[in-house]
């Protein structure tokens, strides 16, 4: 038996009335998520993270068998795994997030310290492209970098901070939580909260006037006129996969965070490049070849950041049929054509939209057979006669060799 997790990432919603009162999910055209629903069994999943600050890789560490209490780090130790950054269990690591800042009453106003009268204009600095941020973040490390601090780039908005013998309680905010919104009351709290805020403060000074930010403003973009810090956390060390179910597999994502979920797990992270950011055919494609090596793969894959953090809700719609069509489509079929083979694809809500995560999970490469009529949607999983799960312990069942 092979094995195959697609981790469907931000696509699930709350009813809109534009939409008559229905999610995204269950207006979009989905024959491919809607067959594997139909396959086997169809429910909700329950993360037992009581305690534990919520951010991007917690599903999937709790789904691959991993309790958050014990094993979740937060987002900036996985996404640092994914860059290769090296942090000892005694750094600190945050997310390093690129954002816009605004004096609070718009135009004409003048930002002097973080603090209320700044608002969270935009949690991506605009979508900014990635060759413009490494050349700001090149700057901020020439002038802020130091043997405690470094900074080290990502991808887009998204870069990495590590505080070599930092110190661990702070509390720090996800910006896209507070968009619009003054800073005032999530700016980082706590023991070495002092240390972090000053760094934000100098980035503000040394952004605000880069030459990058000038030729943005003039092209019509928004600045990066801040590092955000957040998602903190220190590295744990994860048992393998393989040590405990003994499989060989592989991570497809392009999500930092989510390779980074899969290397803490011991499956080896399929290199970027021959992904192709954002072209869910070649996800799929690549995918493919990994289940023919692999026991197992893991996919991560989500809608564009365009349409995530858009307000257009139809044109999530029309993000969740090209994710069917496009990713699903050609890794069913493809999956179909090489044997039996067990499933689970789980689906969550995006940033800032709070819902509980939901699955389905059955084998395939057989005589289709199951429940007609049922869908890949939020309201079909809540109706399931299936108890919620314990994500951290559906592994045992997934991986059971029975």
């Amino acid at each position: 038996m092979k094995y195959v997790i697609v981790h469907a990432g931000g696509i699930a919603h709350h009813p809109q009335e534009e939409l008559g009162g229905r999610t995204p999910l269950q207006t979009a055209a989905t024959p491919y998520l809607d067959r594997l629903a139909q396959r086997g069994e169809l429910g909700q999943l329950l993360i037992p993270a009581e305690g534990v600050h919520p951010g991007g890789g917690l599903i999937g560490t709790a789904i691959l068998g991993y309790d958050p209490k014990r094993y979740y780090p937060g987002p900036g130790p996985l996404e640092a795994a994914s860059l290769g950054v090296s942090a000892t269990e005694q750094d600190v690591v945050y997310r390093c997030t690129m954002v816009t800042l605004a004096p609070e009453g718009g135009k004409g106003g003048e930002i002097k310290k973080l603090g209320p009268h700044v608002i969270m204009e935009d949690a991506t600095a605009g979508l900014i492209e990635t060759e413009d941020a490494r050349d700001l973040l090149e700057s901020i490390n020439e002038q802020l970098g130091s043997e405690t601090i470094q900074f080290y780039p990502g991808a887009g908005h998204r870069h990495v901070m590590v505080w070599v013998n930092g110190k661990p309680r702070a509390l720090c905010t996800d910006p896209q939580s507070i968009l619009g919104q003054s800073i005032a009351d999530a700016l980082p709290t706590g023991d070495g909260a002092d240390i972090l805020r000053k760094l934000m403060d100098a980035s503000y000074l040394i952004l605000r006037d880069h030459p990058i930010n000038d030729e943005r403003v003039a092209a019509g973009k928004r600045p990066a006129n801040c590092l955000w810090l957040w998602g903190e956390g220190r590295a744990v060390i994860w048992p393998s996969l393989a040590e405990q179910y003994d499989i060989v597999g592989s991570v497809v994502a392009t999500n930092d965070v989510h390779r980074g979920v899969g290397i803490n797990a011991g499956l080896d992270a399929v290199d970027p490049e021959r992904l192709e950011a954002g072209d869910l055919r070649t996800k799929a494609a690549v995918a493919l070849e990994e289940f023919a090596k692999k026991d197992f793969v893991y996919v991560h894959a989500k809608l564009t950041d365009e349409v995530i953090y858009g307000t257009d809700i139809k044109a999530k719609v029309r993000g969740i049929e090209d994710f069917d069509r496009n990713l699903m489509g050609p890794l069913v079929d493809g999956l179909d054509k090489q044997g039996p083979y067990r499933f689970l694809v789980i689906c969550d809500h995006s940033a800032g939209i709070q819902g509980p995560a939901f699955y389905a999970f059955g084998e395939g490469g057989g005589k289709d057979v199951g429940t007609a009529g049922r869908r890949f949607t939020e309201a079909d999983a809540s109706a399931s006669s299936t108890p919620a799960r314990d994500a951290t312990k559906f592994a045992n069942k997934f991986f059971s060799k029975n």
